[in-house]
């Protein structure tokens, strides 16, 4: 039928059509403009969270603290160093959210773990906004706090904490304590088997090294569940930095009281290899009593790690929630959660309350008789080290009036 037209009439008819088209594309573009912000998040000026309970809070130094797990000398800090990286500008259609209520939506998702969905309800935001203004806070107090709480240690930081670690936990030589935890999250798409655990979860796993303040000195975030800790150490940048001696460690240092010279090193569990920088305990039932005092000891500094995870997932409640969403953006969120506990740690001091630093008491199993036995891969070195510090802590010098009481108790 189309025979009877000319090619130009058939362009012009084609030309038409798509005129019309566009026309249609553009009517539903106009509709969707007039709805930009849904009507239930238009109460927000009046109705949000942030209007109606913020200025009450201002006004309450325990409730905002408990509201946002930080006093308000520190958020305000906390805002001052990151109001240009919030800041957006404003459009023809809309007004951006101003940096202080963003920084309130993460802080406020962070201390609790509410869903996305929650917190829209409760700040009249859609929760694409939500997600998007968490998402990048964290990025930002990644960006620009990091570098200023978690530097990386030169020489003189590394002797610091080694005297740190004898005078407040009575282990020398010692840089830091260190373990993982397994952050629960919703099974990523498409990744089997990947992020399974042996707890029967999905998660992924934070390394961290901590000193004996209870302040993180490096972390690892993001490995897979299924890795154990010490194969995620092995490799992690900071692993092989350290195997490779490549971050400013102090090569020896003399045992107090004594002319021994010893390597620095980590304090570790059983789940970490033994290396002439990597203690961990004796492995074994019926250990000697010498042994037992050293495990004790060792257990005693290694705790420090793990109340570190404990404090952190006190004031920051999303590590009792299954995280959702792409493991990147999970891993953003873990890294700034760590990153304001340090900030807040150096703002604000240490809780005492949080904390228990008895000389003479430690939770959970400090013996560690039933260790699983490594076979292979510790060198001699590594073992003589252990053995030294063995017998450093059962000699006048090294010993503790209260060793024998809480390690050979039974």
């Amino acid at each position: 039928m189309f025979s009877k037209f000319r090619n130009s009439d058939l362009a012009m008819i084609a030309l038409a059509l798509e005129e019309e088209e566009n026309e249609d594309a553009l009517k539903k573009r106009r509709q969707r403009m007039r709805k930009w912000v849904d009507s239930v998040w238009k109460s927000r000026p009046i109705e949000g969270e942030f209007i109606t309970l913020f200025p009450r809070l201002m006004d309450d130094d325990i409730k905002f603290y408990g509201y946002f797990r930080m006093t308000r000398n520190t958020f305000h800090l906390l805002l001052n160093k990151l109001e240009e990286n919030l800041k957006k500008k404003d459009t023809f259609w809309r007004k951006c959210i101003p940096p202080r209520e963003r920084l309130a939506v993460c802080l406020r998702f962070l201390a609790t773990g509410d869903t996305f969905k929650t917190i829209s309800y409760s700040y009249r935001l859609g929760r694409s906004t939500v997600a998007a203004i968490i998402y990048s806070t964290c990025k930002a107090i990644v960006d620009v706090i990091q570098n200023e709480v978690m530097p990386v240690p030169d020489e003189a930081k590394w002797n610091i904490v080694s005297s740190e670690f004898w005078v407040k936990w009575q282990f020398p030589n010692c840089i830091g304590a260190l373990d993982g935890k397994h952050v629960t999250i919703q099974a990523p798409k498409l990744s089997g088997s990947l992020y399974w655990n042996y707890k029967h979860s999905y998660s992924i796993v934070l390394l961290a090294l901590v000193d004996p303040c209870y302040k993180f000195i490096a972390v690892d975030v993001g490995a897979y569940g299924k890795n154990s800790d010490g194969g995620i150490f092995v490799n992690s940048n900071f692993g092989r930095a350290l195997e490779n001696r490549q971050l400013n460690v102090p090569t020896s240092r003399a045992l107090p009281g004594t002319n021994v010279e010893l390597p620095m090193v980590i304090v570790a569990d059983e789940a970490f290899p033994l290396k002439s920088y990597m203690m961990r305990p004796y492995p074994g039932k019926g250990l000697t009593d010498d042994r037992r005092i050293f495990n004790y000891r060792l257990s005693r500094a290694r705790r420090i790690s793990e109340n570190v995870f404990g404090i952190l997932a006190q004031k920051f409640r999303i590590f009792f929630r299954r995280l959702q969403g792409k493991p990147e953006n999970t891993t953003t969120l873990i890294l700034a959660a760590c990153v304001l506990h340090n900030f807040i740690r150096e703002n604000e001091g240490s809780n005492m309350a949080e904390l228990n630093e008895s000389n003479e008491g430690i939770e959970g199993n400090c013996f560690l008789e039933d260790l699983p036995r490594v076979r292979g891969g510790s060198a001699r070195e590594a073992f003589a080290v252990r053995d030294t510090f063995k017998d450093f802590f059962n000699s006048p010098a090294g010993s503790a009036e209260w060793q024998a009481r809480a390690a050979l108790a039974v």
